[in-house]
C-alpha cells in the first residue's frame, strides 16, 4: 500500500507583507467581476506597470466566478507566477464560493511535489466572509486541493503543498488569521483522510485494515478506541450485520471512537455505513454498478475523518463515532433471499434483496449506539451517514445530501434544525425528505417483523423508515450521501473520486452540540 498522503499538510503562515514581496511558486489573486479593485490589487498593478488594468480593459481578466488566468513571470513580483481567480459579483461571496475559488486556483500549484502558494486574502474578501472564516476556508481548501485519487500512480496528478501563506491587509489580522489557518488545516486533513479511505481499492481497504488505521490515528490524536470483531459481535447478537459479512473471507469489524470532553453533558453518536466493497451479494450488481463500490464505505469514512478533526480541535463535547465495517460478497456462505435475520434489538427482518445490505449493517450499529455498552454511554442524539440508496440520487442528483429526520421523538424537529444549521455553516447542501408514517407499512412482512426493502418507488424513504425501527425514541437524522460522496469525473476545483462529504458538517454539529 502506498504511503498515506492524508497527514501531509502545508505549513501555514499569515503575513501583512506586500504581496509583490512574498516569495512562492504561485500567488493566488482573487478578482471581482466588477467594481473598483481593492488596495492590494492596485499595489500589484502599480508594481507591474499597470498590467492588471490592461488585462481588464482587454477583457482578459473578467472576474467571472471560477475563471482562472495564469500569469507567468510577473515583473517586480517575487512569486514565480500568479493566478487570478474570479469571485463573481461583489457582495455575493459565500464561504463555500470562496473555498471553491481557492481550490480552483491552488490546484494550479499542486501538479508537482514541493510547491508553495501564497493567497491574497483581501480586505473585501475578509469583509464578505469574515476574516477567521475566510482564513479557515483558505487553509482547508488548499489542503484538499493537494490530494487526489492517483494514490497508486508512479507520478501522482496531485501533491500536497509544502507551504501556504495568507497575505493580509492589516498586521492586526495576522494572529487571528494564523489561528484560523491552523483550524482549516485540521479540517482539510480530516476531509482528505475520508477521501483517501474511499479512494483506495478494496484489496487495501477492508474491515480489518480500516480498523487498524482507525486505531493508529486514534492513538495519535487521543481518541478512545474499541474494536469489535466477529466473536464480540456474536456476543452482542448483531445478527443482521454478521449475515451481510458471511459471504466474505474478510471478517467484519465495528470501530467505536470516543471523544469524551463534555463532562456530564449529553452524548452525540455519529454512525457510518462501512461496506468496504459491495458486490450486491446474491442480488449481484452488474459490472457498471459494481466498479465504484469501494465508495460504499463513505459514511464510515466521514465519521472517522470527523472524529479525527473533533479530537484535533479538542472540542469540549461528548461524541462517539461508530463505523460498521463489512464486505458484501458472494460465496457458498452468503446470506440468501428469503432468510429471516434477527437484529441485535430483537426485530426480525425478511431479506428480499441482498443488495439492500447497508441498512442491515446500520440496524445493529444504530442499536449499539442507542443502548450503549462497555464501549460508550447510550447516545442522546444520533446522526447516521450512508451511501444507502440509488433512489436518493435519482431524487436529488449527485450534489445534494438527502436528510431524513426521525419522527420517532418529540425532539426530532429541533434536532433536524441543528443538523440543517450545521450543513449551512459547513457549506454543504442537504434537502429534507419526507418521513410520513404511510411509508412504514410498505415494509410490512408476512413472515417477519419487517422486510428489508419496500416497493421500487420511494426507495430512499422506505430505507430511512427501516432504520427508524432501530433508534428507539432518541432524536435521530439519517443522511443519505449516495449522490455527493463520489465523483466519477473531476472538475476545475476538485479531482474525481471521493469528496469527503459530511466531514465538515459533523464537526460543525459537534461544535454546537449541547450549547
Amino acid at each position: 500500500m502506498p504511503v498515506s498522503p492524508a497527514g501531509r499538510v502545508p505549513k501555514v503562515l499569515a503575513t501583512a507583507e506586500a504581496a509583490r514581496d512574498v516569495s512562492a511558486d504561485l500567488l493566488l489573486i482573487p478578482v471581482w467581476k466588477r467594481g473598483e479593485p481593492g488596495a492590494e490589487l492596485k499595489n500589484l498593478d502599480a508594481a507591474t506597470g499597470g498590467l492588471f488594468a490592461r488585462l481588464r480593459s482587454r477583457g482578459d481578466l473578467t472576474g467571472k466566478t471560477g475563471e482562472c488566468l495564469v500569469l507567468p513571470d510577473l515583473p517586480h513580483v517575487a512569486a514565480d507566477r500568479a493566478v487570478c481567480v474570479g469571485l463573481g459579483e461583489p457582495g455575493a461571496l459565500s464561504p463555500a464560493a470562496w473555498a471553491k475559488a481557492v481550490r480552483t486556483g491552488v490546484r494550479k500549484a499542486t501538479g508537482k511535489p514541493g510547491r508553495t502558494a501564497a493567497v491574497l486574502l483581501t480586505k473585501e474578501v475578509a469583509e464578505a466572509v469574515g476574516l477567521r472564516r475566510a482564513a479557515e476556508e483558505l487553509a482547508c481548501a488548499a489542503t484538499i486541493a493537494g490530494a487526489g485519487p492517483g494514490l497508486y500512480k508512479s507520478e501522482p496528478d496531485r501533491s500536497p503543498l509544502e507551504a501556504l501563506t495568507a497575505i493580509l491587509a492589516d498586521t492586526a489580522d495576522v494572529q487571528p488569521a494564523e489561528e484560523a489557518l491552523e483550524r482549516g488545516i485540521k479540517l482539510g486533513a480530516a476531509v482528505n483522510l475520508a477521501r483517501e479511505l474511499v479512494d483506495r481499492p478494496a484489496e487495501d481497504v477492508h474491515p480489518e485494515s480500516v480498523a487498524e488505521r482507525a486505531a493508529a490515528f486514534a492513538k495519535d490524536v487521543g481518541l478512545g478506541c474499541t474494536i469489535l470483531g466477529p466473536e464480540e459481535l456474536e456476543a452482542e447478537r448483531c445478527g443482521s450485520l454478521l449475515a451481510v459479512a458471511r459471504g466474505s473471507a474478510r471478517p467484519p469489524r465495528v470501530v467505536v471512537l470516543s471523544h469524551l470532553k463534555g463532562g456530564d453533558g449529553p452524548t452525540l453518536a455519529l454512525v457510518g455505513k462501512g461496506v468496504t466493497f459491495d458486490s450486491g451479494g446474491l442480488s449481484l450488481k452488474p459490472n457498471e454498478g459494481m466498479k465504484d463500490m469501494k465508495c460504499d464505505m463513505a459514511g464510515s469514512a466521514a465519521v472517522l475523518g470527523a472524529m479525527a478533526a473533533i479530537a484535533g480541535l479538542n472540542l469540549p463535547v461528548n461524541v462517539v463515532g461508530y463505523a460498521g465495517l463489512v464486505e458484501n460478497m458472494v460465496s457458498g456462505n452468503s446470506y440468501k433471499l428469503g432468510d429471516v435475520l434477527q437484529t441485535r434489538q430483537g426485530t426480525t427482518v425478511e431479506v428480499l434483496n441482498t443488495d439492500a445490505e447497508g441498512r442491515l449493517v446500520l440496524a445493529d450499529v444504530l442499536d449499539m449506539a442507542v443502548t450503549g455498552g462497555s464501549w460508550a454511554e447510550p447516545a442522546d442524539r444520533l446522526v447516521d451517514l450512508a451511501t444507502l440508496t440509488g433512489a436518493c440520487v435519482v431524487a436529488l442528483g449527485e450534489g445534494i445530501v438527502g436528510g431524513f429526520p426521525g419522527v420517532n421523538s418529540d425532539g426530532g424537529e429541533a434536532w433536524w434544525a441543528e443538523v440543517q444549521a450545521a450543513f449551512e455553516a459547513a457549506g454543504e447542501e442537504v434537502w429534507r425528505m419526507p418521513m410520513a408514517d404511510s411509508f412504514k407499512s410498505l415494509l410490512d412482512s408476512d413472515v417477519a417483523d419487517v422486510k428489508n426493502v419496500g416497493p421500487r418507488y420511494g426507495g430512499a424513504v422506505t430505507a430511512a423508515k427501516f432504520l427508524e425501527h432501530f433508534v428507539g425514541d432518541k432524536p435521530w437524522v439519517h443522511l443519505d450521501i449516495a449522490g455527493p460522496a463520489f465523483r466519477e469525473k473531476g472538475a476545475a476545483d476538485m479531482a474525481s473520486g471521493a469528496t469527503g462529504v459530511g466531514v465538515r458538517t459533523l464537526v460543525r454539529l459537534a461544535e454546537n452540540f449541547g450549547q
